[in-house]
C-alpha cells in the first residue's frame, strides 16, 4: 500500500509560516508540521496547533542557522553572542564530530529543545532537523537518545530516491545519489531504536520549489510503502524568509497544498501521520 505524510517544516520560524501551515491543513493536504521551539514566532505556531487537534506536530531540531533555547553563556561554543547557530554546515560537522566539549554542550542543548517542545503539552509525533543535521551520525544519535525520553516514536529520514526523482522529471546528480546512500546511516539508527522512519522522502532535490506542477509530476511514481512529502510553505515572504531563503517559493508551495488537483493526484495513496505508522506497527 502507498501511505503518504505531508508535512511542512520551520512552523515558527515565522508567522507568514505558521497562518500557511494552518490554512493548508484546513483547506489542503497538510497532515503535519515541525515545530522550531526557539523560533521567533513559536508561541504563535502552538496556539494554532491548539486550535487544530488533527495537525501532528513534531520537533524539527535546529543545531545550525537558527537560535537556540539555552542562553548563550550556557552553550558559548555553540551560539554567537545573540543565541544563534552559524551556517557552516562542514565546520559544525567537524566540531560535533571531533571537539567532546561541543559534544556535552551540543547534548545539552537537544535535551532542551525536547523540554520546551514537551512544555508545550503538544503530542511529539516525530523528528527532524533544520538541514538535516540529524544525518550527521552523532547529531543522530543524540536525537534518538535523548528523544526516548521524551517519548519519540518516529523520525523523519531524508532519503530521496534518485530513480523516482527521475521518473518525475528530476535530474539527480552524484551529490542526490551520495546523499541517498547515507541516509542508509540515519535509517539503522533510528531502526535499532525501534522507531518508525518512513522507506521514502521528497522534497529534497526541490526544496522550496515543491509547487503544483512537481507534485502532479511526483503522483504517479510514488512508490509503495511509507513516503513523507515535506515543504516550506509561507502566506508570503516576509523579512525573515527573505534573509533566510530567499530563492524559495513559498506561496506557491502552500497553493500546492490547497490544490484539489494535487489532491486528487495524491488520493491513491492514504494518507497518515508519524503517530498513526507508530500505532499501526504496535498492533
Amino acid at each position: 500500500m502507498r501511505r503518504v505524510i505531508v508535512s511542512a517544516d520551520d512552523f515558527g520560524l515565522s508567522v507568514a509560516v505558521n497562518e500557511a501551515v494552518e490554512q493548508a491543513h484546513r483547506d489542503g493536504v497538510l497532515g503535519a508540521a515541525s515545530l522550531m521551539v526557539a523560533g521567533p514566532a513559536a508561541a504563535d505556531a502552538v496556539r494554532r496547533a491548539r486550535g487544530l487537534p488533527g495537525l501532528a506536530v513534531g520537533l524539527h531540531l535546529v543545531v545550525i542557522e537558527g537560535p537556540a533555547v539555552l542562553p548563550p553563556a550556557v552553550i558559548p561554543d555553540l551560539v554567537d553572542a545573540s543565541g544563534q547557530f552559524p551556517s557552516d554546515q562542514l565546520r559544525l560537522g567537524l566540531r560535533y564530530a571531533f571537539h567532546p566539549g561541543v559534544r556535552r554542550q551540543l547534548a545539552l542543548e537537544v535535551r532542551a529543545q525536547f523540554a520546551a517542545f514537551a512544555a508545550t503539552g503538544l503530542t511529539l509525533d516525530h523528528l527532524d532537523a533544520h538541514k538535516h543535521m540529524h544525518l550527521h551520525p552523532g547529531v543522530g544519535r543524540l536525537a534518538i537518545g535523548i528523544g526516548l525520553g521524551f517519548g519519540l516514536r518516529a523520525m523523519r529520514v531524508p532519503a530521496e530516491p534518485p530513480s523516482v526523482l527521475a521518473a518525475a522529471g528530476g535530474r539527480p546528480g552524484f551529490g542526490d545519489r551520495v546523499l541517498y546512500r547515507w541516509t542508509a546511516l540515519l535509517r539503522a539508527q533510528a531502526r535499532r531504536a525501534g522507531l518508525v522512519v518512513p522507506d521514502h522522502c521528497f522534497g529534497l532535490a526541490w526544496s522550496g520549489h515543491m509547487d503544483s506542477a512537481r507534485l502532479l509530476a511526483l503522483a504517479p511514481h510514488l512508490p509503495l510503502g511509507l513516503s513523507e512529502v515535506y515543504f516550506h510553505p509561507a502566506r508570503h515572504q516576509d523579512a525573515t524568509l527573505a534573509r533566510l531563503m530567499p530563492s524559495y517559493e513559498h506561496a506557491a508551495e502552500l497553493a500546492a497544498l490547497c490544490d484539489p488537483d494535487v489532491a486528487a493526484a495524491f488520493a491513491a495513496a492514504r494518507r497518515t501521520t508519524y503517530a498513526e505508522e507508530a500505532a499501526r506497527c504496535r498492533r
